[in-house]
């Protein structure tokens, strides 16, 4: 039977039969259960201020208007591929913001700031889980963080995306966000289909691990509708949502378990199933191209390899591609999870990422890229 824990509180436990109706047919499986304040708190804790909203209202429309075509500058959304070390993200974040401002003719730069990562099997699942890195699990100080770190970063007027991975955490965190993403393994997920209709930011839906286009083509149409569910609210209350329809969602191609589809001919067959699909005006405009996973067999070299590839099209006149992602952190590579004082400082802790210096060198090519083509 589960515990129910109250939050810096190990003395007061009690089991949940004191309320459960049939307390022996429930929680079989669950070990504890440990109170996280509501959002309202979060929020009040690291409060947004003026021009950190600014930051975010602004990119947000810059977004919106690069996916549906009013504006010809190229998204890229770079950085690590998960964050793990708060000092390590700033530094890098202190980097890339000198980088969007020198090119923000030309790309609308917005840093990653990932915090939940979806596991094949199991593994360690982003900061917001396991923020220590040592399997401890407290949630509510990587909750804490994590909105911490967004909010550090906005600080340097830089937008931050990321990725939905849990539904309860967008009330957390989006305030804060200018895009996001939903991973190849949910693309199909009816839950996050209903979370992405009543988001207030842009959202690419990845294409499917086997390739397949079509359940995220299927994901924009269904996203642009209102959708009716369960969901919370800012003061933690069960909720029924009602959404109006996002109609700000892509696609975003990120190779498959086949190999690349990040070439010409892949981009204008995604393209072909959107319109016949119905996706939507960003959706049928163009696609982001993930340069990582599946595109590059997740190897930062054949990685840089492939945005390399995407800019000399981009030069030559190619239509389609609105924007680019790219894993990238301070220290080229990766390495296994393990406590800070245990690790490499700058290098990633899940899939391997293109290195500062390389990181500088693309973004460079890809803002001359963007200029030749729109000169």
């Amino acid at each position: 039977m589960a515990i129910l824990r109250g939050p810096g509180s190990t003395d007061e436990r009690r089991t949940l039969s004191e309320r459960a109706v049939f307390p022996e047919t429930m929680d079989i499986n669950i070990r504890q259960l440990d109170p996280i304040p509501a959002p309202r708190s979060f929020i009040n804790d690291i409060q947004l201020t003026d021009a950190q909203l600014d930051v975010v209202a602004q990119s947000r429309n810059r977004i919106r208007d690069i996916l549906h075509g009013r504006d010809s500058r190229l998204l890229v959304i770079v950085g690590p591929c998960s964050i793990h070390d708060p000092k390590a993200a700033l530094e890098y974040a202190h980097n890339l913001a000198a980088l969007r401002n020198q090119y923000e003719d030309d790309l609308e730069i917005v840093m990653r700031t990932y915090f939940e990562k979806p596991r094949t099997t199991i593994g360690w699942k982003g900061l917001i889980n396991d923020p220590d890195l040592d399997g401890t699990f407290n949630i509510r100080k990587g909750m804490f963080l994590a909105r911490k770190i967004m909010s550090d970063v906005l600080a340097l007027g830089l937008p931050v995306a990321t990725e939905w991975l849990d539904p309860i955490t967008p009330q957390y965190l989006s305030d804060a966000v200018s895009w996001g993403a939903i991973g190849a393994r949910n693309t199909e997920s009816q839950v996050h289909r209903e979370l992405a209709s009543g988001l207030s930011m842009p959202v690419g839906f990845k294409n499917a691990t086997d390739g397949s286009i079509k359940p995220a083509a299927d994901s924009c149409y269904a996203s642009s509708n209102e959708h009716h569910f369960l969901s919370i609210n800012l003061d933690g209350q069960v909720i029924a949502a009602e959404t109006k329809g996002n109609a700000d969602c892509h696609v975003v191609l990120r190779g498959s378990s086949s190999g690349p589809n990040y070439d010409e001919a892949s981009v204008q067959e995604a393209l072909a199933q959107l319109r016949a699909s119905h996706a939507g005006s960003a959706g049928e405009h163009g696609v982001v191209i993930d340069a990582a996973h599946g595109n590059c067999g997740k190897d930062e070299v054949v990685e840089a390899q492939v945005i390399e590839n995407i800019a000399q099209r981009l030069a030559a006149g190619e239509q389609g591609i609105t924007g680019i992602m790219m894993e990238s952190f301070l220290v080229a590579g990766n390495q296994k999870p393990a406590p800070l004082d245990q690790l490499t400082y700058g290098q990633s802790v899940t899939d391997r990422c293109v290195p500062w210096d390389k990181t500088a060198q693309l973004l460079e090519v890809l803002a001359r890229s963007m200029h030749q083509r729109n000169a």
